[in-house]
């Protein structure tokens, strides 16, 4: 094992040593080429990397799109992204020649604006100076001519050391040649701190993704992750805050600009508010030639596996004027469960999902016949509807179609089809269960849990998801969609569903349906019956019907699901079996009565006090079988109406 990592060490340390040599030998060449012929050269490398690196072109356009989408049409982001990687390549290759350049030589291609600015703050009694430092055109160049924007302060530089030994050491001798005082990031911020109150000009990079340590605000009015670093060493030194950009200006030529000083708002003197101030001030900057920026970084990267926010120790900021109307989404694609009663399960985890960042705009898709359940939700933007037999590549393009470039997608679903629909559909960050064949095609899976001790139920199961993109789920009002109707006419109204699509073995007779809303209304006359059921139950309601001597109205089979959402949450209670339209009813907040046999309730029954299940356990249940494999039916049957009719009387508070 001692000799492998030798090995091991000894190659990576040649590999270095090589790479170190092959900079050198790249520095020899561009040492005898002129300055403005590196720039023709980088071009040039710049305008082939576009064609062959779809990689960071994608990212580019990505980042672009973002900060411009709303300004500038696709062919104009193109043209602008071309020309990014043509100045980005002409400025890394003029600043590999810059140390090969005597300062005075360098200085005569460099004109500085807003240098007086610096000097204000030195003539105001050496007040500690922060220059705020971005990724744009050339930025090597404030490494190398101090003197075009230092006045008086001592100049320093927070650095973060390279991998390689020999390419590190380089770098730190010829920034120490030019006077900088260096500081490790590493080392933490004490020591440039310390500089500052001293009288010190440090310069701090603040245009990078800060990951989970930064602050979520708007830059290009989309939320991203932004260092407060910066602020905080400026407000713990009373320093004077000043950005510096350096822009293209003309071929091997530069203009360095000192712009004017980031102040908090007033309303704002903390951390995050010179941070949302320096954010703007970012935006500007890079808005006056955002060609020379550096897009391709991922600079508003979805984090991993927390893509909510409120785990988040800093949490979310906004200029207290902000127009909320203006913060681009960030779009979550849903894929619901296939049943009726899955998808009502899931509309917990919906909630939280929502709460989870102030951006989120959620998109569910599904099948058609679930339409206006996901759009009765406020929570949903909009509805992708699949027809039932459509193909894969047909519900990708279907998802394509809508125009929407979604961030993310959370799967219910644990089919390897599903899973193959969003990664068609080009979606980054795809989110499930592992599930069957699939694991490959997530590139988020959420973990079951260690010690998993008896049923769990759905909805708990689809909550886990919410949890695992960074959720809170313990926040009140997730689980209660609201209260029931209160009669104001003494009348009670009861829905009674007593089909089952799923198959008669979760059907209890219709005979004692019938006797319980018999037995019910010929002691109390206030109850009024509504029968509910799906299309193909029509002939079951009308047997049902012909039982009853109670008012009652038989819309089974008649409703759409929209209007038998607006009819249930007109009841004050549902009896019913085991249906999607039990779970609907508890999504809606009514209480229900339900009728369980050969499935589980542990699993699939109704969450809260509200609820009541009757059910008779028997040796083989639940079975989950679509028919009673001996014939009889023992777990339904046990079911007596006059208990059933009890629980119906209790839940409505009649004695």
């Amino acid at each position: 094992m001692g000799r492998a990592k030798d090995s091991a060490s000894i190659s990576k340390r040649t590999g270095q040593w090589l790479t170190y040599a092959l900079f050198r030998c790249i520095e020899a060449v561009l040492w005898v080429l002129p300055i403005t012929a590196v720039w023709y050269l980088g071009r040039a490398l710049g305008g082939l990397a576009y064609l062959v690196a779809g990689k960071y072109r994608r990212l580019a356009l990505h980042n672009l799109h973002i900060a411009f989408g709303r300004e500038k049409s696709p062919a104009e982001l193109k043209a602008l992204a071309h020309e990014h990687f043509k100045s980005l390549f002409a400025n890394m290759l003029c600043g590999f020649k810059l140390p090969l350049m005597t300062e005075a030589q360098i200085c005569a291609r460099v004109r500085s604006e807003g240098t007086e600015r610096a000097q204000a703050a030195f003539d105001d009694g050496k007040r500690p100076l922060m220059n705020l430092v971005l990724h744009a055109s050339c930025w090597e160049i404030l490494t190398q001519v101090p003197s075009t924007y230092v006045r008086g302060h001592q100049p320093g530089a927070i650095y973060q050391p390279l991998r390689n030994p020999w390419l590190n050491a380089l770098v730190l001798r010829r920034r120490e040649k030019l006077g900088y005082a260096l500081f490790d990031r590493q080392a933490g911020f004490n020591g440039p701190m310390k500089f500052m109150r001293e009288g010190g000009q440090v310069g701090v990079l603040v245009d990078q993704h800060a990951g989970d340590h930064g602050v979520w605000c708007p830059l290009f009015d989309r939320l991203a992750s932004t260092t407060t670093i910066a602020a905080l060493m400026a407000i713990r030194t009373r320093a004077v805050v000043l950005p510096m950009m350096v822009y293209n200006d003309g071929p091997a030529r530069w203009r360095l600009v000192c712009a004017p000083e980031v102040k908090a708002a007033e309303d704002q003197q903390d951390a995050d508010g010179l941070t949302l101030a320096i954010n703007a001030a970012v935006e500007q900057l890079i808005r006056a030639q955002p060609e020379a920026w550096f897009w391709v970084h991922n600079r508003w990267k979805t984090p991993k596996p927390h893509f909510l926010l409120p785990n988040y120790r800093r949490g979310v900021a906004f200029p207290k004027d902000y127009d909320m109307t203006r913060l681009q989404p960030f779009e979550l694609l849903i894929r619901s469960p296939n049943w009726l009663g899955d998808a009502c399960m899931a509309f917990p985890m919906v909630r939280a999902i929502k709460r989870g960042r102030p951006d989120l705009k959620i998109t569910v898709i599904g099948p058609d016949k679930l339409e206006e359940l996901w759009l009765s939700m406020p929570e949903v933007s909009r509805y992708i509807g699949k027809p039932a037999k459509e193909g894969l590549f047909a519900v990708a393009k279907r998802i394509k179609a809508t125009g929407v470039k979604f961030d993310a997608a959370v799967l219910c679903t644990n089919s390897t089809r599903s899973t193959l629909e969003i990664w068609l559909a080009g979606i980054p960050r795809r989110v499930g269960y592992k599930g069957s064949l699939r694991s490959k095609l997530l590139n988020q899976i959420i973990k079951e849990p260690k010690n998993k001790a008896g049923i769990e139920h759905h909805a708990h199961r689809y909550m886990r998801i919410a949890q695992g993109i960074g959720a809170d789920i313990e926040q009140p009002g997730l689980w209660d969609a609201g209260t029931p109707p209160v009669s104001t006419d003494g009348t009670l109204r009861v829905g009674v569903c007593a089909g089952a699509e799923y198959g008669p073995a979760k059907r209890w007779p219709l005979e004692r349906f019938a006797a319980v809303v018999n037995q019910i209304s010929a002691q109390h006359a206030q109850f009024r019956w509504e029968l509910f059921g799906a299309p193909g139950e029509k002939e079951m309601g009308e047997k049902l019907s012909a039982m009853l001597q109670a008012p009652h109205e038989n819309l089974v089979g008649k409703t759409r699901l929209s209007e038998l959402i607006s009819r249930l949450r007109q009841c004050q209670l549902l009896l019913t079996n085991d249906t999607g339209t039990m779970h609907l009813a508890a999504a809606l907040g009514i209480p229900t009565v339900s009728i369980f046999g050969s499935t589980c309730p542990i699993a699939t029954g109704p969450l809260g006090e509200r609820h009541t299940v009757v059910q008779h356990k028997v040796p083989c249940s639940p079975c989950f079988e679509r028919e009673c494999p001996f014939g009889h039916y023992d777990c339904m049957t046990k079911v007596t109406p006059d208990e059933v009719a009890q629980a119906v009387l209790k839940a409505c508070g009649v004695s």
